[in-house]
C-alpha cells in the first residue's frame, strides 16, 4: 500500500504551517535501546518525503546527542523543516541519570545558546519549556522566552506538560504556539482542562507518545522483554500485571483495524489525529520511530476516518488502563491539577 503525502495545519494563530503529523526523534539517540544511525537518517529523509515537517527533539535527549545527530539533516533541509527543541531538564555532570527541572533565566539563556550551537542553526523555530518548576513563576519563565523571540534566537514558544491555568498565565505574557503533552487512547487526562484552554486561546496541541510508546502498535506487550537500557522498563503501565491487563485492551482496537484493513497502530494514531475535529483545534501528534516503514505506516493514519460508532467503541479504553504513565507524576500537568 502506498503512503500519502500528509496535509498541513498551522501551529497556533501565528505559528508555522506544518504537516498534520510530526516526528519525535528522541529514540534515535536516547531512551529506547540501541539504534542504527543509518536507518534513523533514512527515517528522517522518508518522513520529509511524506510531508512531515515538524521534527521534535530536546537538549536532554542523550545530553545533547539527539540535537547533534539531527543537525546535518536540518542544515540540508533548513527551509523545509520546522525545528522544535526544549529546555528545562538539567543533567548534573556527576549523575547523568538525574534530571533537575530548571526554569530560571540564567539556565534558559545558557540552554538556548547550547542548543543553537549543537543544532548549528541561527534560530530555533519552536522552543518549548520541557517541564515546569512550580518554584519559578511561569510569567517569569515565559518572559525570558519572549526575550529570546525579540532577540531573534527563537521564532515561536511552546510549553510541555502544563496545566490549563499555567497555559493561560503564560499566554498572557507572550503568545504560545503549541502545548505538548501525552495524548493517546491510553492517556486522555488533558481533555478535561488543557484541551479546552488551548482551543480557547488558539493554541495547537502536539501529542507526544500518541502510540503509547509503541505499546499501542502491539510491538511489545511486556517491558521486561525490552533491552535493559530501555526507558519503558521504568513505566508502571508496561510492567507486570499492568502490562497484561493493558495488552488485553488492544483487542477492541484490533477489531476496528480489521474493518479498515489497517494496523492497530494506524487506528490508534488515526484516533489522535481525529481529535482535531472532535475538539476543534489543531492537533499535530509526533509519533517517534527509527524506521522508514513505520513512518509510512504512521502517515497512512492521516487518511483514516473513524465513524461515530468506532469512536464509541474506543471511548472506554483510557478509563480501563492500569498504571500511571510515569512512576512519578509530579512533573506532569495531571500531577498539578
Amino acid at each position: 500500500m502506498s503512503s500519502p503525502t500528509i496535509p498541513t495545519v498551522r501551529l497556533g494563530e501565528h505559528g508555522p504551517e506544518v504537516g498534520v503529523q510530526g516526528l519525535g526523534c528522541m529514540g534515535m539517540s536516547f531512551a529506547y535501546g540501541p539504534s542504527d544511525a543509518e536507518e534513523s537518517r533514512a527515517t528522517l529523509d522518508r518522513a520529509l518525503e511524506l510531508g512531515v515537517t515538524l521534527y521534535d527533539t530536546a537538549d536532554a535527549y542523550g545530553d545533547g546527542e539527539n540535537e547533534r545527530f539531527l543537525s546535518p539533516f536540518f542544515k540540508a533541509h533548513r527551509d523545509e523543516v520546522v525545528i522544535a527543541t526544549k529546555f528545562a531538564l538539567s543533567i548534573p555532570p556527576d549523575d547523568p541519570a538525574r534530571r533537575i527541572i530548571r526554569n530560571d533565566a540564567p539556565y534558559i539563556r545558557q540552554a538556548v545558546e547550547a542548543s543553537l550551537e549543537r543544532l548549528d542553526v541561527d534560530v530555533i523555530d519552536l522552543y518549548y519549556m520541557h517541564r515546569r518548576d512550580p518554584a519559578v513563576p511561569i510569567e517569569d519563565t515565559v518572559g525570558v522566552m519572549a526575550e529570546l523571540v525579540r532577540e531573534g534566537k527563537v521564532k515561536q514558544l511552546g510549553l510541555s506538560e502544563v496545566t490549563a491555568g499555567e497555559l493561560r498565565a503564560a499566554h498572557a505574557v507572550h503568545p504560545i504556539a503549541a502545548v505538548q503533552s501525552e495524548w493517546s487512547l491510553f492517556s486522555r487526562d488533558i481533555e478535561a482542562q488543557v484541551v479546552p484552554a488551548a482551543r480557547e486561546l488558539g493554541v495547537a496541541l502536539v501529542p507526544y507518545s500518541p502510540l503509547g510508546r509503541g505499546f499501542l502498535t502491539g510491538s511489545f506487550t511486556q517491558a521486561e522483554t525490552l533491552t535493559a537500557d530501555d526507558y519503558r522498563r521504568t513505566q508502571p503501565r508496561f510492567t507486570g500485571e499492568n502490562a497484561a491487563a493493558n495488552a488485553a485492551l488492544l483487542e477492541v482496537i484490533r477489531a476496528v483495524a480489521k474493518a479498515h484493513e489497517a494496523t492497530v497502530g494506524e487506528i490508534a494514531l488515526a484516533w489522535v489525529q481525529q481529535q482535531a475535529r472532535v475538539h476543534g483545534l489543531p492537533v499535530v501528534p509526533i509519533p517517534g520511530t527509527r524506521r522508514p516503514s513505520r513512518v509510512e505506516e504512521n502517515a497512512r493514519a492521516t487518511t483514516i476516518s473513524l465513524t461515530e460508532d468506532e469512536l464509541a467503541l474506543l471511548e472506554p479504553i483510557a478509563d480501563k488502563v492500569a498504571g500511571d504513565r510515569y512512576a512519578d507524576m509530579t512533573s506532569t500537568s495531571k500531577g498539578r491539577e
